[in-house]
């Protein structure tokens, strides 16, 4: 493996290989032109994957790369089915969204229903849309006085919210829970992307019980991760909200891991990374550690809520603590990648392919089909972060109340019934699988 030119990712990599290797060491690539060209490019591609590639003993034997004008094309005909994760990203992409932790838009990302409404699943903090005073579970209903439906049976609903690019105005209407509706015009400008959405802490059954949104996993959430344990000194319970986490650096999974169970972990195995009969050598196993952890809470017991969009380092957390402490997993089935990517430098581009997996401390991994919740709940927009409302917040608190799951008879479609009850707009949202630059498309 040509681990020099590497800069390890989550759902992605090591932190071990992040700091001995990649773009940061100094020695970066220097490209050849006929290496860069398309055929260059699609020649250096396949040489890769055949040697790196997880399952590169799975890849076809018949390729002609001369029917290939672009990496993009020979990375989809290459996968195998299963893999729904490896993709290609431009240099510049790679360095906003991973490095830089920025995008230009207007900093709010949202969900278009089956009926074609829009609502917003977040918003950043400090970001046009914020300061507009837009919120999660809030109804996006009309762009520049076009109604969402119609834009969208047009096919101009991206269209009409304007280039990317800082300057670009928009007229925008929305409606929150309560009916309420406002009009604002936003004009786009550079959005820092802060991964930790929310921190909360609050009361249950006399517990003091401390609550955070961890979105994902680049070089800002160290820090982000520090702001939101600072706030938990002394909990009782601690909830982490990953419902929409698509994975990312796994330092920074093991930080959040070793913030929460402190002494229960630390030195410990987190994980084993293992890669393919080329690459054997290279497998290594990490132990829990701070890394940019500062406030440690030496829990016994860690909340976790999942949907199918929880995926790679998220699930990390929950795979690798299990072997040592108690971790009560709320929600839906998580995404099922038990695999990272260790980026590869090509030419103006970054290969993010499929090559390793991921075990605990007791071997386990190879949850492909996700990892299952201990208490199911549904994600529903009930209202902001936090909210009594939401479904998956009241299956935590009922689990650390009675120490069980809601019984059937009251959860499920009764629960979001409740929840439903108690606004005039909840909307039942259902997740799927994504890769992190289908997450970032529903971001503006």
């Amino acid at each position: 493996m040509k681990t020099n030119q590497k800069f390890v990712l989550s759902s992605l990599a090591s932190c071990f290989i992040l700091a001995g290797c990649g773009s940061d060491s100094g020695e970066e690539f220097t490209p050849i032109v006929d290496q860069c060209s398309n055929a260059g490019q699609v020649s250096r591609f396949y040489d890769y994957m055949q040697d790196d590639y997880l399952w590169n003993e799975d890849l076809p034997t018949n390729v002609n790369l001369a029917n290939y004008s672009n990496v993009y094309d020979l990375l989809e005909d290459l996968v195998i089915p299963e893999d729904r994760y490896s993709f290609i990203l431009t240099e510049e992409e790679y360095q906003s969204r991973f490095v830089d932790a920025e995008y230009a838009g207007l900093g709010f990302s949202s969900r278009i229903t089956t009926d074609n409404r829009v609502f917003i699943n977040y918003v950043y903090a400090e970001s046009p849309a914020e300061v507009a005073g837009m919120k999660r579970s809030d109804e996006i209903t009309h762009i520049n006085g076009v109604s969402v439906q119609t834009l969208l049976e047009q096919n101009r609903y991206e269209e009409e919210l304007g280039a990317s690019d800082v300057g670009v105005s928009v007229e925008i209407t929305w409606r929150e829970q309560a009916g309420t509706s406002f009009t604002d015009v936003l004009t786009k400008d550079i959005v820092e992307t802060n991964t930790v959405l929310a921190v909360d802490r609050f009361a249950v059954d006399g517990k003091d019980v401390g609550y955070y949104v961890l979105n994902s996993f680049i070089n800002r959430t160290g820090e982000d991760l520090n702001s939101a344990y600072d706030q938990f000194a002394g909990v009782d319970e601690l909830i982490i909200d990953v419902r929409y986490n698509g994975g990312g650096l796994t330092r920074f999974a093991n930080q959040a891991a070793t913030q929460s169970a402190g002494d229960n972990v630390i030195g410990e195995v987190f994980t084993k990374y293992l890669f393919n009969a080329n690459n054997s050598d290279s497998n290594f196993i990490e132990q829990f550690q701070l890394y940019e952890g500062i406030e440690q809470l030496n829990l016994n017991r860690v909340y976790v809520l999942t949907t199918r969009a929880s995926c790679s380092s998220s699930e990390l957390i929950i795979n690798a603590l299990d072997p040592y402490v108690e971790v009560v997993v709320i929600g839906g089935p998580t995404c099922g990648k038990p695999v990272g990517q260790i980026p590869e430098l090509l030419c103006d581009k970054r290969a993010f392919v499929v090559n390793f997996e991921t075990v605990n401390a007791l071997d386990e991994g190879r949850y492909f089909d996700g990892l299952a919740p201990n208490c199911a709940a549904s994600d529903v927009l009930v209202g902001d972060w936090g909210s009594a409302d939401d479904p998956m917040l009241q299956a935590a608190a009922y689990h650390m109340t009675f120490g069980q799951c809601e019984p059937v008879s009251t959860k499920g479609a009764d629960s979001v019934q409740r929840s439903q009850s108690a606004t005039t707009n909840a909307v039942r949202l259902e997740s799927r699988p994504l890769t992190l630059p289908e997450l970032w498309r529903q971001e503006h």
